[in-house]
């Protein structure tokens, strides 16, 4: 189940995985007809009964001649800015004991909505670099934040995808550039200060951590030459897949203990070594990327829904 108006790719790699699992071909659900307004419609299963006796699971769409009888749900590529909407489908699918890995609502709100983040890791004592969240500052307000971390810092939208509506702000000009930019949108956004995450060569560069129950199944190691552009391959960042044992001590453990803050069965962390080491984000449905995504995350992952338990 993804949101078929998505060109990231991500259905097709994990009806893949599924396929070698299997040897069978997944049934695809557009995630929009089980949003808010849509038509589709869960019935069967219930608590302890992921598609097996008492009828199974019942996923179908009236109208597209949609209908299947569930084993399992795997939930993915649905977009930040939807997510809210598709809520109401994740406490069904709990509610009827789903074997999904999917249904966690706190757990995606808090990954998406950038300043829970914060919060959960401030909470559980997560290292990440200071934050201070906003809604529609007052210029006086969002300039004393501004001095507070240093007067080097990264503006976000709290919800957001991709390094889109990212700035590295260093002046009072650009802060206030940002803040009017963000208010037309309508967006809350936050700041953190810089990481000064930069190679010997001064570029900037990030790691990509995938974790899948508690375990590294990924890394990437992604690499921007333009100091004040987002560390993301959209954004001209060059990414390298990276052995386990090739990131900086004490990544790994730090990408895990930011999914457990989350509650997230899986997730892409994105941390820099500098700074003592930190976490920038948490992502809900990491990109597969194009080279062993199938191999290192989609197939694990599919097979950790053939293998759950319901919810």
């Amino acid at each position: 189940m993804t949101d078929h108006s998505s060109t990231e790719g991500s259905r097709e790699i994990l009806s893949t995985a599924v396929r070698a699992l299997t040897g069978r071909a997944p049934v695809l659900f557009d995630a929009r007809h089980f949003m808010t307004g849509g038509t589709g419609r869960i019935s069967g299963g219930g608590t302890g009964d992921p598609g097996g006796a008492g009828g199974g699971l019942r996923l179908e769409v009236p109208g597209e001649g949609a209908a299947v009888t569930a084993e399992a749900v795997i939930v993915y590529e649905i977009p930040p800015h939807r997510r809210r909407d598709f809520e109401a489908c994740q406490l069904l699918l709990r509610a009827h004991g789903a074997r999904s890995l999917g249904t966690g609502v706190d757990a995606w709100r808090a990954a998406t909505e950038k300043d829970l983040t914060v919060e959960r890791f401030v909470r559980d004592g997560v290292p990440h670099m200071p934050t201070i969240a906003f809604s529609r500052p007052s210029p006086e307000a969002a300039a004393e934040a501004f001095d507070r971390l240093g007067g080097d810092v990264w503006a976000r939208p709290t919800v957001g995808m991709g390094g889109n509506d990212v700035f590295h702000l260093t002046t009072g000009a650009q802060l206030a550039a940002a803040a009017r930019y963000y208010a037309e949108a309508g967006a809350d956004w936050l700041i953190a200060r810089d990481a000064r995450n930069f190679t010997a060569a001064g570029r900037r560069h990030q790691y990509r951590v995938v974790v899948l129950d508690g375990r590294v199944v990924r890394a990437v190691e992604h690499v921007q030459p333009d100091p004040d552009a987002p560390c993301n391959e959209s954004r001209g960042a060059v990414s390298t897949v990276l052995a386990e044992n090739e990131l900086p001590a004490g990544l790994a453990e730090l990408a895990i203990s930011a999914t457990k803050s989350l509650d997230l069965p899986l997730a892409g962390v994105d941390l820099a070594a500098e700074s003592g080491g930190v976490v920038f984000e948490v992502n809900v449905h990491p990109q597969f990327g194009t080279v062993g995504g199938l191999e290192s995350v989609a197939v694990p992952y599919a097979a950790a829904h053939l293998a759950s338990t319901p919810g």
